[in-house]
């Protein structure tokens, strides 16, 4: 089932999604981060963004 599908049911998966994107831009935005870590956030915040369908 897409999200198209999904007519309004908010499932257990989406809500998992949901979190994990908060807390990796809560990450973002707590500073003190070196490059390397600002980028490996960058890039999870996007594949998690890709997976939810918000790219």
């Amino acid at each position: 089932m897409n999200k198209a599908e999904n007519k309004g049911v908010y499932t257990c998966n989406e809500y998992r999604e949901e979190m994990i994107l908060l807390s990796l831009q809560k990450k973002l935005s707590s500073g003190g981060l070196t490059p390397e870590e600002k980028k490996a956030l960058l890039r999870e915040i996007t594949e998690v963004e890709k997976q939810m369908g918000i790219d």
